[in-house]
């Protein structure tokens, strides 16, 4: 059952984000910084460059447990964005090899560190995507099994499941949203249309944000109207 993210904030959080560079991470580094929040971005060596002023680049691999836990440090709230750019049907093996592995490391990095009781129960921010759906079966079977991983492990974790975030250079689905509207007003389709719409890189950036501001106790589900509705909050 999906949740509204709640609109309080009590302290600034320390943050690692796991692909802080990509379309996501470019906007929300920025905002949570503007925040009062600490951030740290674990990078790739020669990407330190590309992160937003006022974050701390780690060098690391975000497909390896141990250079992940190392990059978490006192972080009390890990966000990951890592993924294949741009999904689509042909890229399955990607998917496995990328998607599925990065989570795996950050799951195993978060529950390594608790082990060592390096510092009090972490939340971690799953980007993951809105389910179920009639096609993309590959990527969603894989966000799947990292939601189930998370479960599994029990952390307190917010899985966020949008379907396709317009922005800059993410704009071709425009043209479906007369369609979604008619699906919309059709009792049968509806469910799906509201499952499956689309929302903004802003709409999805305050998202992210409300995420990393109030922390659940075990597993929350965001999607897509709970997603727009935090922009609006």
């Amino acid at each position: 059952m999906s949740e509204t993210l709640p609109t309080n904030f009590s302290s600034p959080r320390s943050v690692l984000i796991t692909g802080g560079t990509g379309y996501l991470g470019r906007a929300l580094v920025p905002e949570l910084i503007a925040r009062g929040h600490r951030v740290r971005v674990l990078v790739r060596a020669g990407s330190e460059g590309k992160i937003a002023r006022g974050a701390e680049a780690v060098v690391g691999n975000p497909l390896e447990a141990a250079s992940v836990a190392a990059a978490i440090g006192d972080a009390d709230t890990v966000v990951h964005l890592v993924g294949v750019p741009k999904p689509s049907p042909v890229k399955a093996r990607q998917f496995r090899a990328i998607d599925l592995v990065s989570i795996q490391a950050t799951v195993a990095a978060v529950v390594e560190r608790a082990e060592r009781g390096s510092a009090a129960r972490r939340h971690l921010v799953y980007l993951s995507v809105a389910q179920p759906a009639p096609v993309m079966r590959a990527y969603l079977a894989v966000r799947a099994e990292g939601e189930a991983l998370i479960r599994a492990r029990g952390l307190d974790s917010t899985c966020l499941r949008p379907w396709y975030v317009l922005g800059p250079g993410h704009r071709w689905p425009m043209m479906l949203v007369p369609i979604y509207a008619v699906l919309r007003w059709i009792p049968a389709t509806r469910a799906a249309a509201e499952r499956l719409g689309f929302v903004t890189l802003a709409q999805m950036t305050a998202a992210l944000v409300r995420a990393v501001e109030n922390r659940p106790a075990g597993v929350r589900v965001v999607d897509v109207p709970a997603i727009r509705a935090a922009s609006a909050a």
